[in-house]
């Protein structure tokens, strides 16, 4: 089985790209995140045409989330209870194998000094309320988490703390869902690897490998033991027959349940 998670940074702007990236690496779950467009302008007949169903929660403009699944599945959670004013940052699936499964896109805080910042921190703290209230075996929260774990995911390595993204606040709040029982797939697999999941459009970015790693695939340990494989798709953080990529490259993860 094949679960992945992508923060397209616009649905509009980035089906033909998805389109390429679905038959190329024919994943079985996808969580989406910043979709951009309202749940009732969603195209729902597209991705039926590539073979997928679709629970989607939107939001105009801004946010949004959505679950690609091969075999139609159950919506469990729309919305992050007692949070509803940050918009449509969370979904969860029931899925035909038994899966949990639920997509997230975090709070970006802007700035440490920015009013964001402390309801970032209560957005996650709600975030753990609410996972804590479940007891699933087979649960996976994937996502745009918006929190660099530790300095090897950063270019920048220890420079970097203290800054958004960085802070122990925030880095507190992550280790709340960890000490919860979920563990980050790609940093078990690859302990001491280096890489990136999001480099900015400016400044040749991606290519000068300035990058954080904030997509995450969290499993519980029922998961994390059927795990064979761990991508961060660079590849599709590239032009594709001169399609754009989104900002951030799909991260995706092979398992058996």
């Amino acid at each position: 089985m094949r679960i992945a998670t992508w923060n397209i940074n616009g649905l509009r702007a980035r089906l033909d790209f998805m389109a390429l990236w679905l038959n190329e690496r024919q994943p079985d779950v996808v969580g989406l995140q910043e979709l951009k467009i309202p749940t009732e302008q969603f195209p729902y007949e597209f991705f039926d045409d590539l073979g997928y169903h679709c629970l989607v929660h939107g939001q105009k403009s801004w946010n949004g989330v959505a679950i690609l699944t091969r075999q139609p599945a159950d919506l469990k959670q729309a919305g992050l209870p007692g949070e509803e004013a940050w918009g449509s940052r969370l979904i969860t699936a029931q899925t035909s194998g038994g899966l949990e499964f639920t997509t997230v896109y975090c709070p970006n805080g802007k700035s440490i000094a920015h009013e964001d910042y402390p309801n970032k921190l209560s957005w996650y703290d709600s975030l753990a309320a609410h996972w804590q209230r479940g007891d699933h075996a087979l649960r996976i929260l994937c996502g745009d988490f918006n929190i660099v774990p530790n300095p090897i995911d950063t270019w920048r390595g220890h420079d970097a703390d203290g800054d958004i993204f960085h802070t122990p606040e925030e880095r507190t709040r992550l280790q709340k869902l960890f000490d919860l029982g979920m563990t980050d797939l790609y940093r078990h697999r690859y302990p001491d690897q280096q890489a990136f999941s999001w480099w900015d459009y400016r400044g040749g970015a991606f290519h000068r490998k300035q990058g954080l790693r904030i997509d995450f695939v969290l499993g519980t340990g029922a998961i994390k033991e059927g795990v064979s494989e761990v991508v961060i798709d660079r590849e599709f953080r590239k032009k594709h027959e001169g399609l754009t990529a989104s900002d951030h490259a799909p991260v995706f993860v092979d398992l058996s349940l």
